[in-house]
C-alpha cells in the first residue's frame, strides 16, 4: 500500500490541493489533525478528506473550532481565528469533526496521534526526555504524530536508546525494516509550516518497502493570504505562511 500521511491542514486549501496533486496514486489518506483553525476554508479541507476516506485525528484546533475547547486557552490570534472558522463551519463538516478520536490504533504496529501518546491532544512532542515517554506509552514499532508543524523523527535502538530529534527534509526516507528498532515520526504541516521551510510537508509510506519519505510542495501561498486577508483573518497568520514559521 501507498499511503499518504498529513498533518495540521489547518484550513488552508491551497496547500491541501497541491499536495493531492503532487503526491500521485495511493490507496489511503491519513490525517493527524488539525484539518482546520487558523486557515480561510475550513469546510472545503472537510471535505477533500471525507471525499477520500481519509482516516483522521482531531487535533486540538478542531476542537476549539467545535467547541469542545475554551478558546480562552489559546493567543488572542489564534482564538479569534478558531472562532471564524467554528462561525463556517456546515452541519457536514462539524458533525464529521466532532466524530474524530485524537488517537486511533491502525493495527498492533501502528499508532496514530495529534500530539503525543502521552497527550494525544496538547503535547508538542519534541525533545529526546519526551521521545522515551512516548515510546513507554505506546506499544508496536510506528507512532505517528502532528501538532508541532515540524518533520522529525526519534529511533528508540533495540537497547532502548533513543535517538533524535532528527529533522527531516523533502526525499529524507526512513526504512522500517529493523522490527528491533520503533520509531515516531511527525510528517510537518500541510497548511503553516514551521521549520522555516514554507512549502507544505507531508510525508508517503509505502508498506511494501518499508519506508516513509519525506515530501515537500510548492504552492500559492499568495493565494491563501489573499482569501485570508478577504475573510478578516489575523494578519499575522498570513504574514507567517511566507517565512514558514
Amino acid at each position: 500500500m501507498r499511503i499518504v500521511i498529513l498533518s495540521d491542514i489547518h484550513a488552508n486549501l491551497v496547500a491541501l490541493d497541491a499536495v493531492l496533486a503532487a503526491c500521485g496514486e495511493h490507496d489511503a489518506l491519513w490525517c493527524l489533525g488539525d484539518t482546520i483553525g487558523y486557515g480561510p476554508q475550513p469546510n472545503e479541507c472537510v471535505a477533500r478528506l471525507r471525499a477520500r476516506n481519509a482516516i483522521a485525528l482531531c487535533g486540538n484546533h478542531d476542537l476549539a473550532c467545535i467547541g469542545r475547547v475554551d478558546l480562552s486557552i489559546f493567543n488572542p490570534v489564534a482564538s479569534a481565528a478558531n472562532q471564524w472558522n467554528g462561525q463556517q463551519l456546515d452541519d457536514d463538516s462539524r458533525h464529521w469533526l466532532d466524530d474524530l478520536p485524537a488517537q486511533r490504533t491502525i493495527d498492533e504496529r501502528i499508532t496514530l496521534v495529534h500530539g503525543s501518546p502521552v497527550d494525544p491532544v496538547w503535547e508538542y512532542l519534541l525533545t529526546r526526555s519526551q521521545a522515551r515517554q512516548s515510546f513507554a506509552a505506546f506499544t508496536g514499532q510506528l507512532c505517528l504524530v502532528g501538532h508541532s508543524h515540524i518533520p522529525l523523527t526519534f529511533t528508540m535502538q533495540p537497547d532502548g536508546d533513543v535517538v533524535g530529534p532528527s529533522r527531516m527534509t523533502d526525499g529524507d526516507v526512513i526504512t522500517l525494516d529493523d522490527q528491533q528498532q520503533r520509531f515516531i515520526i511527525n510528517p510537518g504541516s500541510v497548511g503553516q509550516p514551521r521549520d522555516h521551510d514554507q512549502r507544505a510537508a507531508y510525508a508517503i509510506f509505502d508498506t511494501e518497502q518499508n519506508t516513509i519519505r519525506f515530501a515537500r510542495q510548492e504552492y500559492d501561498i499568495g493565494a491563501t493570504q489573499r482569501q485570508m486577508h478577504a475573510a478578516g483573518l489575523p494578519a499575522v497568520l498570513a504574514a507567517r505562511l511566507s517565512h514558514g514559521v
